[in-house]
């Protein structure tokens, strides 16, 4: 597992105040507090191009696709399939995708202006890393995102704006050398 200091103070400095404020509002499944587990997508192709995501609540800061479990009991796996088709329109159990659970978690503080959509003393959350290979870019459908691009691995991981996500993005040929990325 890896731990890192809460360093919010460039992102969190920058971030619109109102950054995901309702969110989950009038998800009648979401339930009255967020669950602080969740999964972090890497969403790649065979010569390790990475698609990222531009935040439309927090524009010029870019991520991999991201999101929590919708129930304590939701399978990690599920998790990530389902985020990655409501952030991008992709199917990642279609042919040729490959999804990977690359076996690591990170667990950092929670954004302080985010933190009241969890449940009173949530201060940390627990995300879970996956990769999704393609077989090429694709044109993804943004519902939640303004905007998109496709970058060598290296470009990708200097754009994200989240410490694990960046950690993620720079292990990405470590993980599609050990097979775990799709290889």
């Amino acid at each position: 597992m890896s731990a890192k200091p809460d360093l919010q103070s460039d992102a969190e400095a920058k971030a619109p105040a109102n950054a995901e404020a309702g969110a989950r509002a009038g998800d009648p499944q979401a339930g009255p507090h967020k669950i602080p587990v969740s999964v972090l997508v890497v969403i790649h192709t065979p010569d390790l191009q990475v698609l990222l995501l531009e935040r439309m609540n927090a524009p010029g800061f870019w991520q991999s696709v991201t999101g929590s479990v919708d129930a304590l009991d939701e399978p990690l796996r599920d998790a990530a399939i389902r985020e990655v088709r409501e952030e991008t329109g992709i199917d990642a159990t279609a042919p040729g995708h490959l999804l990977s659970d690359w076996g690591y978690t990170n667990e950092f503080e929670i954004y302080k202006r985010w933190v009241s959509r969890y449940g009173p003393g949530v201060t940390h959350n627990t995300e879970h890393v996956f990769g999704l290979r393609i077989p090429a870019p694709v044109v993804p459908v943004l519902t939640e995102h303004l905007a998109y691009v496709w970058l060598p691995w290296r470009e990708a991981a200097e754009k994200c704006f989240s410490w694990t996500n960046v950690e993620a993005v720079k292990r990405l040929p470590e993980m599609q050398a050990r097979g775990a990325a799709g290889q």
